[in-house]
């Protein structure tokens, strides 16, 4: 209450409004409600990997939203009415507003089309497609994972890259990483909370404050790095300063349009913090690859097939290949959001190129205000100008740092204009 009076009334607006869509986007839970059950895994394996998994309109029905749709999607109208009424048509936080009440509508259409071709639609509408180019004329998301492949090929015999043991069991990476991040977010403080989960698909989650690890998950200490640096200091760390956010609160949660930006930045943040490696690229490569499949038609054993092809056990194929379909059916158009990866580290690297090109620094730790969206980024910059939004307070120390990460992206952007073949060709003697 001590910090509404401090509020004037349009702050007063702007917050009231920001609230509900916090509350009205509580309930939607994107992966719960698109996930497979282990019976649907048990069946698969005893059937060798040689029949479709018996998922269809029919397997989601029986598997209701934890919402009442039709009131959900009106509870965002609404919202998005009251902003246009209250901050008018072209107030700029508002608009960050509507966007984001239309976004979750959509999404929920995207749920309620759950086991038919419509999903997929509506995924690639939130999240892109395969086939998507960055600008025209360049490569696309399909065209760059097939050339990350290449490169991951050839140094994929190295005895010197191969991955270190995976020695430390679930309860050994929770115990080192929150160690970690105790050190970056404070001890004791309860920020955030490392714990062990049997209830996850992917080695390890984030919630607003927390950390799941899988239970049944082995590691080894680049994995924690990689854990510490993607989960904690990025997504996490997002959160509990969208969650700082006096005002605009709705930085606190992410629309679809957010999760580019959140995992674009999760990505380089594990690059330019030397937490990445082959193994950890090849798996996002995959990921692209997979869903460009699954796109041209092929169903959920040729992807399976292509991750037995990759090296993978069938038990980890199943799981990959059930990450591209689940929310469709066996047979139906991929659930696009791991293109997120790979696509989001493209767009953050080339926004924070052009930042330091155009010497507006300022605007690249806005990056790390909340769940931000790229298109954003320069509204933001105004609002925290105008008081509306705070700056970080958790920000990884890369980016704290703009003097190194400024001299680095202007090499970076010299080196662009150079061109690799002809350096090939000239350093055929010595390479």
């Amino acid at each position: 209450m001590n910090m509404q009076k401090k509020l004037d009334d349009y702050q007063l607006i702007v917050r009231a409004l920001s609230d509900r869509i916090v509350d009205a986007q509580t309930p939607i839970r994107v992966l719960d409600a698109i996930k497979w059950d282990d019976a649907i895994k048990r069946d698969f394996l005893a059937a060798k990997g040689r029949e479709l998994p018996k998922v269809d309109r029919a397997f989601y029905d029986a598997r209701p939203l934890a919402f009442d749709a039709s009131a959900k999607k009106q509870e965002f109208q609404d919202i998005e009415r009251d902003v246009t009424r209250q901050l008018g048509q072209f107030n700029p936080v508002g608009q960050i507003m509507r966007r984001m009440c239309r976004e979750y509508r959509m999404v929920i259409r995207m749920l309620e089309a759950r086991g038919t071709n419509d999903f997929g639609l509506i995924s690639q509408e939130l999240y892109g497609a395969a086939t998507d180019a960055f600008h025209a004329g360049d490569p696309t998301l399909a065209d760059l994972g097939l050339m990350l492949s290449g490169y991951l090929n050839k140094i994929a015999d190295r005895g010197d890259l191969q991955d270190e043991p995976k020695t430390l069991t679930a309860k050994d990476a929770v115990a080192l990483l929150q160690t970690r991040l105790d050190l970056v977010f404070g001890e004791g403080e309860g920020v955030i909370r490392v714990f062990e989960s049997d209830g996850i698909v992917a080695d390890a989650a984030a919630g607003a404050d927390y950390i799941k690890v899988r239970a049944d998950a082995m590691f080894n200490e680049r994995d924690v790095r990689a854990l510490e640096v993607h989960e904690g200091l990025v997504h996490v760390g997002t959160t509990l300063n969208g969650q700082n956010q006096p005002i605009c609160t709705f930085l606190a949660k992410g629309p679809p349009s957010s999760t580019v930006t959140q995992e674009g930045l999760a990505i380089l943040m594990e690059v330019i913090a030397f937490a990445s490696y082959p193994t950890r690229l090849r798996k996002l490569t995959n990921r692209t690859r997979a869903i460009h499949l699954a796109e041209e038609g092929a169903d959920f054993l040729d992807v399976f097939s292509f991750y037995r092809e990759q090296g993978y056990a069938m038990e980890e194929s199943y799981t990959n290949a059930s990450r591209v379909f689940r929310g469709s059916s066996a047979n139906g158009l991929p659930f696009t959001k791991d293109l997120s990866y790979l696509k989001g580290f493209i767009l953050i690297y080339n926004y924070i190129q052009l930042a330091v090109k155009k010497g507006k620094l300022e605007q690249i730790p806005l990056l790390f205000c909340g769940k931000t969206t790229l298109e954003d980024m320069r509204t933001l910059g105004n609002l925290v100008e105008e008081g509306l939004v705070v700056p970080p307070r958790y920000l990884p120390a890369q980016f704290r740092d703009l003097n190194a990460l400024s001299a680095w992206m202007c090499f970076s952007n010299f080196l662009n204009h150079l061109s690799l073949d002809r350096i090939e060709a000239d350093y055929a003697n010595i390479v």
